[in-house]
């Protein structure tokens, strides 16, 4: 479903169900290069066990259209505009790699409005190489093959099987993704301005520290793009923190989406 954000439209996938003002929301949030679709098992379960589910796509990604988003603050704005939108006093905020920074620093500006995170592959601070920064604009392929080298372990199969379509090539159809975003977008680079945003994102321990509610970490321990040490300073800020750590990249949910989808349920329902 779209939504008029600013003037422009903003997707958010919703299982199908229609938006019940009585019900809980769950806002899902995808990272660089990504889009609403890596939250499939997670937002579909949610949508039809008694959430509101908006797993969107972020401006000028997929499709939504607007100019995408520079920093993670920008970002942030975006969620809040759609949460009043919908006049969605308070939702829990679920938010992969960069989504996670995007939803700590939601959290940060409207704690009040925020009654869980849940911090998928983060880390503080998340620099990106200087050299694959210039390559996401200058070599996009040869960036995106870096980055799907680095983000799936060698502890679960190629072949996804759980969670997922059986036979499911894991590398292939994430590259095949971070391709279809890339090209969704003629006007701007969404590759390297998301990266831009989040090494240029300086503010995670203050933002943890205006977070009011529980935070759960799902960590990736074979992850090489956001280790779980890189996590330390934000667990060790957040209130009520909780961890689970799953045998995985930093593709959790297409790794591990059963261990995803579980520690969510442990944690929410």
């Amino acid at each position: 479903m779209n939504y008029e954000i600013n003037g422009q439209a903003l997707y958010a996938y919703s299982g199908g169900k229609a938006f019940d003002a009585a019900k809980p929301t769950l806002v899902f949030i995808h990272g660089v290069l990504n889009d609403h679709s890596v939250w499939s098992l997670q937002s579909r379960w949610f949508a039809n066990h008694g959430y509101n589910v908006l797993a969107i796509d972020l401006p000028g990604h997929g499709r939504s259209t607007g100019k995408p988003p520079a920093s993670v603050g920008e970002a942030a704005q975006a969620i809040l505009a759609l949460l009043d939108q919908l006049g969605v006093q308070q939702a829990v905020l679920a938010g992969h790699s960069w989504g996670s920074l995007i939803a700590l620093h939601t959290a940060s500006l409207a704690p009040e409005r925020v009654s869980q995170l849940v911090l998928v592959g983060t880390a503080f601070p998340m620099r990106v190489a200087p050299a694959l920064l210039e390559m996401s604009a200058s070599a996009s392929e040869k960036a995106i093959a870096m980055v799907n080298q680095f983000s799936h372990s060698t502890l679960c199969s190629p072949i996804a099987g759980q969670g997922m379509n059986n036979g499911q090539w894991t590398y292939g159809s994430a590259r095949a993704l971070m391709r279809r975003v890339l090209a969704s977008n003629s006007e701007h680079n969404v590759f390297q301005m998301g990266f831009q945003a989040c090494d240029s994102y300086a503010t995670g321990a203050e933002d943890m520290a205006k977070v009011t509610c529980p935070v759960l970490f799902i960590l990736g321990s074979a992850d090489q793009m956001t280790p779980p040490k890189a996590a330390r300073s934000l667990v060790d800020a957040a209130p009520q923190a909780h961890v689970v750590t799953l045998p995985a990249g930093h593709s959790l949910m297409t790794e591990a989406p059963d261990g995803v989808l579980r520690a969510m349920r442990e944690q929410l329902c």
